[in-house]
Parts: C-alpha cells; sequence; structure tokens
C-alpha cells in the first residue's frame, strides 16, 4: 500500500536488519523502526511496533531469521533455533501466526539451513498474496453504497500488505464502481481503530468515520450498518475466533439486528491445535494501557496522560472469543467458508 505515494509494506528485510513501520507512532508520525538482532525484534513484537496477527508471523519468521545468521555453532542449527523459537513465541501468547511462522522456520532446517532462511522470507510474501486473494473474495459481499463497520485494525500494517478485513473493503473502493462507507471503531484501549484503521483508509481516499466503541449497536439500530468485517488473531477447529477485545459485543449486536457478522483470515490464522476457544490464552497488558492515554499534547509532543481514577486499578484483557455460532463465514484466500470443523478442515487440506 501507498504512504505519501510510496509503496510499503509493514514489514521487510534489508541486509540484516528487520524494518517496520513504528505503529505505536501512527497517526502522528510515520517512521521506520529497524531491528539489529532477534532480541530487538522481539522487543518490537511485544511493545506492539509491530502488531497484527500477519505482521506479527512475519516478525516471528525475520525474527528466526536472525537467529540462523547469529547461530555461531554452526553444525548445531536445529537447537538453536530452538532456544530462539521459545524466545520468540513468549513475546505474544494469543496471535497463532507467530508460533505457526516460528514452527515452520525450526522445521525448515531440518532440511537445510537453505530451506529455513527461504521459509523465513517465504512466510511473508505468502501473507501478502493470501490479503490479496482475501480481498477478491470478500469484495463479493460488498454491495453499492453499502455501510461497512470494522473493529481493531486488520488492514496492511497487520497483515504486511493489503490486510484481512480491509482488504476487501480497498477492493471494493478500487473498482470505482461501488460507493461504500466505513464505521471505524475506535478500539480501546490502544486505539488501533482510530490511529491505525483511519489512518489508512484516511491514506487510500476510502470515505470513514470514526465511533466510538459503544456506539456500534446504536448505529445497526438505526439500519446504517450493512455488514461487519473483522480480523482474527486465533481461529479453533470449531470456528470459535479470538480477535481484538470487543469484538465479542459486536458480534452479539450484529445477531441480534441481523447483520452479517464475516471474520476475514488467511489460513495460517486457523490452529487444529486448539478445539474451541475455551483453549485460547488470552493475553493479560499492562493496565497503564487502560488508565492512560498516549498521544501528542497542543506543544506537539508525545505525552501519556492519566485519565482515570487515582488509585483503581484496572484489568486489560487484550483479546476476546467469538463463539462460531456468531460468525456468518470466514473470508480466506481460498474462498469464504462456514465457521464450522468440517468446512475448516476442508479448507486446511485444499
Amino acid at each position: 500500500m501507498k504512504v505519501n505515494n510510496k509503496s510499503y509494506r509493514a514489514i521487510w528485510v534489508e541486509g540484516s536488519t528487520v524494518c517496520m513501520i513504528e505503529q505505536n507512532l501512527l497517526p502522528f508520525e510515520f517512521k521506520i523502526h529497524r531491528c539489529n538482532s532477534v532480541d530487538e525484534t522481539c522487543h518490537a513484537i511485544k511493545t506492539m511496533i509491530v502488531r497484527g496477527a500477519g505482521s506479527i508471523g512475519a516478525a516471528g519468521g525475520y525474527a528466526m531469521l536472525q537467529a540462523i545468521w547469529e547461530n555461531k555453532n554452526a553444525g548445531n542449527l536445529y537447537s538453536e533455533l530452538e532456544i530462539a523459537k521459545q524466545k520468540i513465541d513468549s513475546t505474544r501468547p494469543t496471535a497463532v501466526n507467530l508460533f505457526y511462522a516460528t514452527n515452520r522456520v525450526l522445521e525448515a532446517s531440518k532440511v537445510s539451513k537453505e530451506f529455513a532462511i527461504s521459509e523465513a522470507y517465504a512466510i511473508a510474501d505468502e501473507c501478502v498474496e493470501q490479503s490479496k486473494k482475501i480481498g477478491v473474495f470478500g469484495n463479493e459481499l460488498i454491495k453499492d453504497g453499502y455501510k461497512i463497520e470494522t473493529h481493531c485494525n486488520a488492514g496492511w500494517l497487520a497483515l504486511v500488505d493489503y490486510g484481512s478485513a480491509l482488504s476487501p473493503i480497498y477492493t471494493a473502493f478500487e473498482t470505482g464502481k461501488k460507493n461504500i462507507f466505513v464505521f471505524v471503531d475506535e478500539t480501546r484501549p490502544r486505539l488501533q481503530g482510530m490511529r491505525l484503521t483511519a489512518w489508512e483508509l484516511q491514506q487510500q481516499g476510502v470515505p470513514h468515520a470514526i465511533i466510538p466503541d459503544n456506539a456500534g449497536a446504536f448505529y445497526m439500530s438505526k439500519g446504517e450498518v450493512d455488514i461487519m468485517i473483522t480480523g482474527a488473531d486465533r481461529i479453533a477447529t470449531n470456528g470459535d475466533t479470538a480477535n481484538k477485545i470487543g469484538t465479542l459485543e459486536k458480534a452479539i449486536a450484529a445477531k441480534y439486528y441481523g447483520i452479517p457478522f464475516y471474520i476475514a483470515a488467511p489460513s495460517s490464522t486457523f490452529d487444529l491445535n486448539t478445539k474451541t476457544g475455551n483453549e485460547i490464552i488470552i493475553e493479560e497488558r499492562d493496565e497503564e494501557e487502560v488508565l492512560y492515554f498516549y498521544g501528542k499534547n497542543k506543544e506537539n509532543k508525545f505525552e501519556n496522560i492519566f485519565i482515570s481514577n487515582p488509585g483503581s486499578r484496572a484489568k486489560n484483557p487484550a483479546f476476546d472469543v467469538t463463539p462460531a455460532e456468531l460468525i456468518t463465514g470466514f473470508i480466506t484466500e481460498k474462498g469464504i467458508i462456514k465457521p464450522n470443523e468440517e468446512e475448516i478442515k476442508k479448507l486446511l487440506t485444499q
């Protein structure tokens, strides 16, 4: 996608450096963050400099690539990568794409160092191609005049390029034949919707408006929302889906008002090792993300502002799980499927 008429991916490699767009500074500053070691890339994942299921997966693959380059014991690469994998996997416990990527590179190292390196690069490239195809299939669901609601950021920042939930929106808009509008949930507490999704849509010229998280049901009740599309961080075998906290509330409201609720995700987000949503580990993040707002003040300087009652504590689950029965379907790079075990297993064996 383009920023100021120049094409970028959310994450890429230059030489031995992993480069990524610093998402914590958006939309106020556009800055490239550079990681020169496995530890630095792990820090970037943990602190959400890079975020979103697909981009986290790409970062995990690239971190394993750095571990290959850093390996001093050429005769024991697999053991060294096992250690690196444990470190990388511990950065974010919910997004399955991270474990998919690190395991893929680790298994490839059994064949050869060269194969492991090629797999590390391939993970990001495949994410881009999958995201593009998700846009093609998802576009079929969007009619002229549709108003679409989305939650969090599942655009190109989150999936290396194109995105998952936003990819159908971009495809529909770029045809020039569909007049569409996007309701962007602000997505508390880190505000990925109002900061990242809104910024992306503005860069591409897509009409949109930011709405408070608790306004979604209001617009649904007024007939203002035709379809809701979100991304996913992990999809269990039965179709239960973990996504950014607040997604469950939107799915419940959409079900009540008869609005189609779709999850857009590449096949790497489906996890056959997780049978139901009850098995998904939900990441608990620092309470300061709830108690403070981070942004720019009137002097155009970044500042953390305390916004809550002094002395009160906060709980900060990063994700919730939407049961399969609330989901209309999954938009994947192989087509649109129903949210059940049979369809999911069929998808993953195609």
